[in-house]
C-alpha cells in the first residue's frame, strides 16, 4: 500500500502519514463497524483521500497541483491487487537511484518497503539509531529536490542500480531469517521478480540461490521458540525442493561467469547442505569472499569455518583481530571458541556481552542457556 501511495503522491513523508492515518481510522472503526469485505482496498482509498484532502487544505505544494483535481477513490474501484508487485519494484528502484549514497539507498528502501524500523536498520549497518535517522531524512530530501522519478529505469540503466537493489533484497531476507518469515518470503518473491527482469545478471541468480538454500532449512532452525545451530538441525526437516531450486539458481549464476559475492555465498550455503560438510572448502570459499568484500563479518564467518574444520586456536586468533565490538555475533562466536578451548570464564564474559547486544528472543534464550551450561 505504501508503495502505491508513494507512486501516486510522489512524496515519501506524505504517503507515510496518510497510511498511518488510514490504519488509525481502521483501528477505531473496524472493531465497532466490522472489517470491510475488501480491507486492503479500504485502507488504500482512505489513505489516498486523506492525502489529497491535506494537499487541498495546504495548497502550497505547486508540484502537487495535479492532485487537486483527482476525485476521491472508492473501495469499489479498487481490489486487493491495487498494491501491485510492480509498484514495489518501482519503489526499490526509486530508492536505489545512483544520486544517493549506496548506504542511503539501501536504508531508505528497507525503511519504506522492507517493513524494518529505524532501529533494526541501524543494527544492520552497525550504526546508532540517530545516525540512521539523519541518513534517511537526507535521502528523502534528495529524492524530492532532485526530482528522482518513481519508475523502473530503462534497461540500460538497471545494472548501475543492481548492487543496491540486491543489497536491499538480501537485508530484507536476513531480517526474515531471524524469525520474521513474512519478510523472508517477500525477499524471495522480489528475488524471483529480479531474475525475470535481469536474467543475464549472474549475481541476481546467485542471490536467489543463496536465499533459497538458507530458506530450505527454516523449519529446522527453531525447536519451538528455541534456536537450533546448523550441526544440531534435523535434516529431515530441510526442504529438498528448495535446496534443488537453490542449486539450480547457483548453477545458472556460475554458467553466466560473472559471479560475485552472492554467488560465492550461495556456493558456501550449498556446501553446508552436504553431509558431511567439507569445512575446509567452506573456509577456502570464505577466504575468497573476504578478498572480494573486505568485510570483517565475512572474516568472522571464515573463522567459524576454520573452527569447524578443527583449528579452534587459529579461529580465535582470526576473531580477535576483528574490530566488531558492537556486533553480537562476534561475541557469541568468541564465546563458543573459548568454551571449546576450556577457557570458561572468558567464554562467560563473551556470551554475556553477546546477550547484551542480542535483539531476538530465540537468540537471547540460546545465549542464556550457553551461559547456564558453563
Amino acid at each position: 500500500m505504501l508503495a502505491s501511495l508513494i507512486g501516486f503522491l510522489g512524496d515519501f513523508d506524505l504517503a507515510e502519514e496518510a497510511a498511518q492515518e488510514a490504519f488509525a481510522i481502521a483501528a477505531e472503526r473496524w472493531p465497532r463497524d466490522g472489517v470491510p469485505s475488501n480491507p486492503g482496498a479500504w485502507l488504500y482509498a482512505s489513505a489516498r483521500n486523506r492525502a489529497i484532502d491535506r494537499i487541498r487544505r495546504e495548497r502550497t505544494l505547486a508540484e502537487k497541483t495535479r492532485l487537486l483535481e483527482v476525485p476521491e477513490a472508492t473501495v469499489d474501484e479498487l481490489d486487493d491487487d491495487t498494491t501491485i508487485e510492480d509498484e514495489r519494484l518501482e519503489l526499490i528502484f526509486t530508492c536505489c537511484h545512483p544520486a544517493l549514497a549506496l548506504e542511503a539507498q539501501v536504508a531508505l528502501t528497507l525503511r519504506t518497503l522492507g517493513g524494518l524500523g529505524t532501529e533494526e536498520i541501524a543494527r544492520g549497518f552497525l550504526v546508532s539509531e540517530e545516525t540512521m535517522k539523519r541518513r534517511l531524512s537526507r535521502a528523502k530530501v534528495k529524492i524530492k529536490t532532485a526530482g528522482i522519478p518513481f519508475a523502473v529505469p530503462a534497461d540500460h540503466k538497471l545494472p548501475e542500480r543492481l548492487d543496491a537493489v540486491l543489497a536491499v533484497v538480501y537485508l530484507i531476507y536476513n531480517e526474515g531469517y531471524s524469525g520474521r518469515v513474512d519478510l523472508a518470503a517477500e525477499a524471495l518473491r522480489l528475488g524471483r521478480v529480479l531474475t525475470s527482469l535481469m536474467p543475464d545478471e549472474a549475481e541476481v541468480h546467485g542471490l536467489l540461490g543463496l536465499m533459497l538454500l538458507h530458506h530450505a532449512r527454516r523449519q529446522a532452525r527453531f525447536s519451538g521458540d528455541d534456536l537450533v545451530l546448523l550441526e544440531d538441525q534435523d535434516r529431515a526437516l530441510w526442504n529438498g525442493d528448495e535446496i534443488a531450486a537453490g542449486r539450480a539458481a547457483l548453477e545458472q549464476a556460475i554458467a553466466l561467469r560473472q559471479g560475485g559475492p552472492y554467488t560465492l555465498q550461495a556456493a558456501i550455503a550449498s556446501l553446508q547442505c552436504e553431509e558431511p560438510v567439507d569445512w575446509n572448502e567452506v573456509a577456502v570459499l570464505y577466504g575468497r569472499l573476504a578478498s572480494v568484500t573486505h568485510s570483517p563479518v565475512v572474516e568472522l564467518n571464515r573463522a567459524v569455518a576454520v573452527a569447524q574444520a578443527g583449528a579452534v586456536e587459529r579461529a580465535l586468533e582470526l576473531v580477535d583481530r576483528l574490530d566488531l565490538d558492537s556486533y553480537q555475533y562476534l561475541h557469541s562466536t568468541r564465546g563458543e571458541l573459548l568454551r571449546r578451548l576450556g577457557r570458561l570464564e572468558d567464554a562467560r564474559d563473551a556470551y554475556e556481552r553477546a546477550l547484551e547486544l542480542a535483539s531476538s528472543e530465540p537468540e537471547r534464550r540460546f545465549l542464556a542457556r550457553r551461559i547456564a551450561e558453563l
